[in-house]
């Protein structure tokens, strides 16, 4: 199992340090250098910036949101940025969610599988440098009727073949990004339900393919804090906020992908008690309604040891690539999280 870092969201508090950050990681020996992008800084720029000042570390969007971006676009910047890197990006899409596809990118969220589906094959389509069209429900290239016609990518790639992962959440979600990517990234995962919740509907998509899990990169992102077993439950309570964020209000009360996972993997009360208190206005009963056990399942808290044990168990349940998110107030603190997540991985033996 290889250790990957996820920066999150530029703009979130910790800018001044996250390069600082994600040159340890590289320093370190981790394998890739994840960021994101909602609606404000893009992740682009971000990953473009990280690659120019390390190197070794893949940098990969997680994710370049669909509906920002006609897939043509995509295929120019992922084309640039593996050219720029000399051939370590890798390249991560999803959906986003309802809210900020019509509210912020004014695209009508339908069809979101289908939708991914075509932007993928387009994508890589384009990659191959064939001249480009397509015949889609969601995208025609050429546009007919006009003076559009077949162009193709001029840049010559590092690589033909980037290595694309898809977010995703939902069972149906999970078993297309099997069949159709090389790679998962997953949010929320607990390795006692991961099977249920992730892999089997993973492995499913791959025989669809004709293919099995090998090969393909399962790569959760989980926040890592360091500290004594005894304060784990202090640990812990930092976490509340951003669990109560997802679970409770990132999205709709019908349609909050994180709120249907933390049903699935058996939370369905404390699940429907976050979303009511944080939709109604109460962000601090939402936090407080998170259970203990939910936080735990889906971060790596305490002692080095106690991380090593839950790294392994993330290894038996088939994850490759183990994302962290180093928890903090300080750079040396957040350092100190990413050099616990190596010594971690020796203890474990899964270096």
């Amino acid at each position: 199992m290889q250790l990957g870092i996820n920066l999150g969201y530029w703009g979130g508090g910790m800018d001044a340090d996250n390069l600082a950050v994600a040159q340890e990681a590289d320093r370190l020996g981790y394998a890739v250098c994840w960021a994101a992008e909602a609606y404000g800084s893009d992740a682009a720029t971000v990953l473009t910036w990280v690659a120019a000042k390390t190197e070794r570390i893949d940098v990969g969007s997680a994710i370049f949101q669909i509906p920002a971006r006609q897939p043509a676009m995509t295929a120019m910047t992922a084309a640039t940025l593996d050219s720029l890197s000399g051939g370590r990006f890798r390249l991560g899409l999803g959906v986003s969610g309802p809210q900020v596809s019509e509210g912020w990118y004014g695209v009508k969220f339908d069809k979101p599988l289908a939708r991914t589906r075509e932007y993928v094959e387009i994508v890589r389509r384009a990659m191959t440098r064939e001249r480009l069209s397509y015949d889609g429900a969601h995208w025609t290239l050429p546009l007919p009727g006009g003076p559009g016609k077949p162009l193709k990518l001029t840049v010559h790639p590092e690589r033909e073949h980037i290595p694309l992962y898809i977010a995703a959440i939902g069972p149906k979600n999970l078993e297309q990004t099997g069949e159709i990517a090389d790679g998962a990234l997953l949010i929320f995962p607990s390795a006692e339900h991961l099977e249920e919740t992730a892999i089997r509907p993973l492995r499913a998509g791959r025989e669809k393919a004709g293919l099995t899990l090998d090969g393909f990169d399962v790569c959760p992102t989980l926040p890592i804090s360091l500290g004594a077993d005894a304060d784990v439950p202090a640990l812990a309570d930092a976490f509340r906020p951003y669990t109560a964020l997802y679970v409770g209000g990132m999205g709709s009360r019908k349609q909050n992908f994180y709120h249907q996972l933390a049903r699935r993997m058996g939370y369905e009360q404390a699940a429907d008690a976050i979303q009511d208190a944080y939709l109604a206005g109460d962000k601090k009963g939402a936090a407080a309604a998170v259970p203990h056990d939910l936080i735990d399942r889906t971060t790596l808290l305490g002692s080095v040891e106690r991380i090593a044990d839950r790294m392994k168990e993330y290894a038996a349940a088939g994850v490759t690539t183990l994302a962290l998110s180093p928890a903090g107030f300080t750079l040396d603190e957040r350092i100190a999280s990413l050099r616990a997540g190596t010594e971690a991985l020796e203890l474990a033996g899964l270096v």
